[in-house]
């Protein structure tokens, strides 16, 4: 037997603060060491942080990150230990997301990524360069100040392994897994029995099978030991890394770490066999047949033995079952675990929420009550470091520290139902209630004071004053009407936020947090400077259907009862006037409901669907129950909101992302923002195409609703302040 311990780990790094990043790497070292492993794997650019961004194109940077690596070196953490850190580095004029493979205080080899991350949430080719070389590893002369050092002027660089004396080991850099022709398959044939993969991969619901089933692929019929590292926390942008490092042997899960955690640094071990691998691959004739007519790979040469041999005092990691999330528990610990690295990193002192007592503000107190009930149970667990930041910011003294998760939320969140003369009795009494059940420091505002101010210094100016729809106003009055509340309650929130915290002798500011979800910004179903505009927003990336099922789980297994009774209600913004034969609700009011916004947004950025593909998609989904004429019109009228309202995007709040068809602007979905909201062309075509399928001949209209051109287009503000749509306004 060829026993190995090896270790990869969950680091909780802040792009750009290297003395937080070193530090936690220097402790997943250590860790390792204790136990026995003989291999340490880190996370992708883990010196640096992921999400660096543009910093990556600063020099200094790179040479931080260089100073790092020399202190790290000049220690004892890599003394017998195989060390894998990321970092990047500037070879020439090109610059490099690179593996440091370094062993007893020297770089072995280092390894630049050859396939780069570059759509959805990543631009990894914006700051570096694939490597192309793979025929040969090439020297590379350290810097001067890290060569004098280490008495080591230059290494091995490019695509190869390292060959021990007792078995082969080579990286395998996060997308290139996922790589139609991954490296793996060749290192494989090459003898390599140990992949190291450091990735920097993001939660998204739903998304983890899809990662662990690549890690099983990869060795289910090659053979193999897979270590898998992975970030987890907020590293200073939208992002969650949700850790899941873990190891695999031979198809099987041997060793897991958590998904969601409060830890900075978490370490997962595994002993295996590497005799195992060894009579897996000869067991398989098509594995040794292409095996001996593969193309070689370079490798570098370490003269020592990293395996143990037979120990009965080593036990073996056996395999486990894999631990998933629910995505209800997905949606509380998730965006719970990147509120809290937001607030802890911010400098801020709590938030503050508009609660209305709806289904999506009640949705993010309840995320942040389950924040709160996490840092007091990592507290109770032994963590000094969530302790430490729990005393801070909640302002404790005296050796006391948070115990209960009610009492904490009192210190450090802020619920404030904004009611006006259109709000009802049941969403204030809902609102109350949750925020009794939660903890927070709760507020009661009734605005109708300022609305009715800036109505009259309305009339002052104009001689005018508008009136609701119901009372005789027009469709221009009631959204302007709708829109006064709506901004208020944002103006209100952020003075409530920065003020508040003096009011009561506090130190420091209160975020404010959004609460509009992705349904609703992928249709505009909201107001431009609205409660939608706060400092961050944990649930902007969730569908409605998503929150509604979390509320109903969050009401079973985080003890907020209420959530039951809210979740039932219909969704309203209670922006209108409340009468006898008269309740405004929201899916009346966008003219379709959250369910079909799901399946519009799914179509749209997933399956990139224009207009007249997802026509034709749904005449397949919904074709027994709907025409094709009532087809085409529910796109047309998708089309038709998306684009009048997609200039909101370019403010949206920063949010927290988990859902893969967000229209989010400033990362994830970059599309213009000024539309031909008619789509002429692309509606012109679904109408003739359902002609065709209705067997209707009669001559094509040219003009009309579906008509016009591109230049008479007309401004988006005009056709949304037209609309009549109760959040569509500028």
């Amino acid at each position: 037997m060829r026993l190995l311990k090896v270790a990869t780990c969950n680091l909780n790094q802040w792009a750009m603060d290297f003395d937080c990043n070193l530090k936690h790497i220097k402790d997943s070292i250590t860790r390792a060491k204790e136990v026995g492993a003989v291999i340490r794997l880190g996370p992708e650019l883990e010196i640096t942080g992921y999400g660096c961004e543009d910093h990556f194109l600063e020099l200094d940077t790179v040479n931080h990150a260089w100073e790092c690596l020399k202190e790290i070196l000049l220690g004892d953490w890599t003394d017998g230990i195989l060390c894998s850190i990321g970092m990047p580095i500037i070879r020439g004029s090109e610059r490099y997301n690179c593996q440091v493979l370094c062993f007893n205080r020297k770089i072995v080899m280092i390894r630049p990524k050859m396939w780069l991350a570059n759509d959805g949430n990543y631009r990894e080719l914006r700051w570096f360069t694939t490597w192309k070389q793979k025929d040969q590893l090439v020297e590379f002369q350290l810097p001067p100040e890290i060569s004098e050092a280490l008495s080591q002027t230059s290494v091995p660089f490019g695509y190869g392994y390292i060959q021990f004396l007792d078995t082969a080991v080579a990286a395998e850099i996060c997308e290139e897994l996922f790589t139609p022709n991954p490296p793996h398959t060749e290192l494989a044939l090459n003898g390599v029995e140990v992949f190291l993969n450091a990735s920097g991969s993001h939660h998204q619901l739903r998304k983890l099978d899809l990662r662990l089933r690549a890690f099983i692929g990869a060795t289910h019929t090659r053979g193999g030991v897979y270590m898998y590292s992975n970030h987890q926390g907020c590293d200073g942008a939208r992002l969650y890394y949700d850790g899941c490092s873990c190891v695999v042997v031979n198809g099987e899960v041997v060793a897991q770490g958590s998904q969601f955690s409060l830890k900075d640094v978490e370490v997962v071990v595994a002993q295996v066999d590497l005799d195992a691998v060894a009579s897996l691959r000869g067991s398989i004739s098509s594995f040794q047949e292409q095996a001996s007519c593969k193309t070689k790979v370079s490798s570098v040469a370490v003269p020592y033995n990293i395996c143990k041999p037979f120990n009965l005092k080593m036990l073996l990691s056996s395999p486990q079952k894999i631990m998933y999330h629910s995505p209800e528990e997905e949606i509380a610990f998730g965006p719970g675990c990147w509120l809290w690295d937001y607030l802890r990193r911010s400098g801020a002192s709590g938030f503050l929420l508009p609660l209305s007592g709806g289904a999506d503000s009640s949705s993010v107190a309840a995320i942040v009550g389950c924040m709160c009930q996490l840092v007091v149970k990592e507290i109770a667990n032994g963590d000094e470091q969530v302790k430490a930041d729990a005393i801070r910011i909640g302002n404790y003294a005296d050796g006391k520290f948070p115990t209960d998760s009610k009492e904490f939320a009192k210190r450090i969140f802020y619920t404030v139902y904004m009611g006006s003369e259109n709000s009802s009795e049941a969403t204030k009494t809902r609102a109350k209630v949750l925020a009794d059940e939660i903890g927070s420091w709760h507020l009661d505002v009734c605005i109708d004071g300022v609305v009715s101010s800036l109505l009259s210094l309305f009339q002052t100016v104009t001689g005018k004053r508008p009136r609701y729809k119901v009372d005789g106003g027009s469709n221009v009055e009631n959204l302007g009407l709708q829109n006064i509340q709506a901004r208020i309650r944002m103006v209100l929130a952020f003075m409530l936020a920065s003020l508040l915290p003096w009011v009561h002798n506090k130190k420091g500011f209160y975020l404010v947090l959004g609460s509009s979800n992705v349904d609703e910004a992928l249709r505009g179903y909201l107001t431009k400077y609205d409660c939608s505009a706060a400092d961050i927003n944990p649930i902007g990336s969730i569908s409605k259907q998503d929150l509604r099922t979390f509320l109903r789980w969050a009401a079973n297994h985080l003890g907020y009862s209420s959530l039951t009774e809210i979740e039932a209600a219909p969704p309203t913004a209670e922006l209108e006037p409340i009468r006898s034969n008269y309740s405004q609700l929201d899916e009346v009011d966008m003219g379709m409901t959250y369910e079909e916004l799901s399946v519009y947004g799914r179509l749209r950025k997933i399956f990139r669907c224009g207009p007249v593909s997802m026509f034709k998609n749904l005449c397949y989904k919904w074709g027994a129950t709907l025409t094709p004429s009532e087809v085409a019109d529910k796109v047309k009228h998708f089309f038709k909101y998306y684009s009048i309202n997609r200039h909101k995007m370019t403010v949206l709040t920063p949010s927290y992302h988990a859902e893969s068809y967000s229209p989010e602007d400033n990362r994830f979905d970059l599309r213009q923002f000024l539309y031909n909201a008619r789509w002429p062309y692309q509606f012109r075509k679904m109408d003739e195409l359902v002609q065709e399928m209705n067997g209707d001949r009669v001559a094509f209209k040219e003009t009309g609703e579906d008509g016009g051109t591109a230049a008479g287009g007309g401004g988006m503000g005009v056709v949304a302040a037209a609309s009549g749509d109760p959040k569509a306004g500028f």
